[in-house]
């Protein structure tokens, strides 16, 4: 008896010390030591699954990423024109410095802001693949938009193209995704979970998920967004009327980006050191409808391995710096002390902010925790809007007139901290521009929210909110 509660009171001891010993936000240190120390057998199973850092695990050694970019060096470095280099320059660095991002001249873009119009793009560019096709979604769910993609991804693989398939376990957890995955395999595709789960051993991996959505095909054409494989993005489901979402389709150098940051996935996950070509003749292929050419890029991925949490550090420099207006869609709005600050000197500044979230998320906790901050960041001048015609689940930052990134990451602290991430930022008035019509198109379908009327919600609804902010850090 003694000697098992001596073992305990050290498993305990041991586990305080560790959480010290990383030096983390005091207040989150203070926390998970008042949960060891006052609910110590909950506290420890807790910890386990949600506490554990991945701060400065290396994806890839230093003799593979040097291997990996040896061979993508016949591509030459691109130079910042005078006019980036004078509007964006910090910016450029930033990206560059924390999570090693080159930035990519001249190439095409083409954004869509639904579910159809950009699997209807892909599916075509996929039907066309020759060489290979690298794929990767957070949910590849077993319905009727999994299995037309199934259908072309195992036509391709028949006709000779190589086909991997990255998903993330929790999110495409199930027995019928996993009847997709075997009948994939069964005709010669790679497809792996990125972190696969299995109790109790590997408990502590639930916290980190690959949430990236990104498309390779051949090296000639890329697709990043945050739109995931399942109907439910394409019609809205049963629950919602309307799901919008965003994302681009990229042909040109920035492909080699994608391509890079897909291969690092790809390594860390065991397997062999990616090498396949990328081909940057983008601005050689015909243009389509819609495309907006000459762009610069980036293409910045993040994850809890990161020292400095990349898309974090990137989104509070964009906003601290802007003059004119900073415009989010975000279908979560849980920001970090220091996000939250930054948008409210901003609003407070005078610069135009607005948040677009939507009335009713795919997560009740998470639109209850969204709550909590809409008083406060109206008491400081921003515009709050509800999408009313269904589900927002766009994630989007557009700042000023010429810097607008999207991707996969949410304004929450899941996107910043525990997920890994990857947003393409792009520096272009035109695109900017663009992007900016379809926010403000969308603007028609919300609700403009009144500080007086929202103080008077139910006291139950704010205490709601008030719990549910409270467990934002790990939600």
């Amino acid at each position: 008896m003694w000697v098992c509660l001596t073992a305990y009171a050290l498993l305990i001891f041991t586990l305080i010390v560790a959480v010290l010993s990383e030096n983390r936000n005091p207040l989150k240190a203070l926390g998970w030591v008042m949960a060891l120390l006052l609910f110590p057998v909950g506290g420890a199973i807790l910890y386990f699954v949600f506490g554990r850092s991945m701060r400065n695990v290396k994806m890839i050694s230093r003799r593979n990423r040097k291997k990996l970019m040896s061979s993508e060096s016949h591509h030459p470095l691109p130079k910042l024109s005078k006019e980036l280099a004078s509007e964006n320059k910090q910016r450029i660095m930033l990206g560059y410095s924390v999570a090693e991002a080159l930035v990519y001249p001249s190439n095409n873009i083409e954004v869509f802001n639904d579910g159809g119009s950009m699997f209807s793009s892909l599916f075509a560019d996929l039907a066309t693949a020759r060489h290979y096709i690298n794929l990767q979604f957070y949910i590849i769910s077993n319905d009727s938009l999994g299995q037309q993609l199934s259908d072309i991804l195992i036509e391709r693989a028949r006709a000779g193209v190589k086909i991997r398939v990255i998903y993330d376990y929790v999110g495409s957890f199930g027995s019928l995704s996993t009847k997709l995955f075997n009948r994939l395999r069964a005709n010669g595709i790679e497809v792996h979970s990125f972190f696969r789960i299995q109790f109790p051993e590997e408990l502590g991996r639930l916290n980190w998920r690959n949430h990236r959505k990104a498309v390779i095909i051949d090296g000639r054409i890329g697709y990043i967004g945050g739109i995931n494989v399942a109907q439910r993005y394409i019609d809205g489901g049963s629950m919602f009327g309307l799901w919008r979402d965003m994302a681009v389709r990229i042909t040109g150098p920035g492909v080699v980006a994608l391509q890079h940051n897909f291969a690092i996935d790809w390594k860390f996950m065991g397997h062999e050191l990616l090498t396949d070509e990328v081909m940057t003749d983008g601005e050689e292929m015909p243009l389509r409808p819609n495309t907006i050419s000459d762009v610069m890029v980036q293409i910045i991925s993040s994850g809890p391995t990161n020292r400095w949490g990349n898309t974090h550090m990137l989104f509070i420099k964009a906003i601290s710096g802007a003059k004119r207006r900073i415009f989010i869609q975000t279908p979560y709005f849980l920001p970090s002390e220091g996000l939250l600050t930054a948008l409210q000197c901003a609003a407070l500044s005078g610069v135009d902010v607005r948040i677009m979230l939507p009335r009713k998320s795919d997560s009740a906790v998470l639109t209850n925790a969204s709550g909590s901050y809409v008083e406060e960041s109206l008491l400081a001048g921003m515009k709050i809007y509800f999408f009313e015609a269904g589900m927002l689940h766009g994630k989007l930052l557009l700042v000023d007139d010429d810097f607008v990134t999207l991707g996969s990451t949410n304004f929450d602290y899941r996107s910043f901290e525990h997920n890994f991430e990857e947003n393409i930022v792009m520096y272009s008035k035109e695109v900017n521009a663009a992007i900016a019509d379809l926010y403000k198109r969308d603007m028609e379908d919300c609700t403009l929210v009144k500080l007086g009327e929202w103080n008077r919600r139910p006291k139950m609804l704010k205490g709601r909110e008030s719990l549910c902010r409270l467990l934002s850090p790990i939600l």
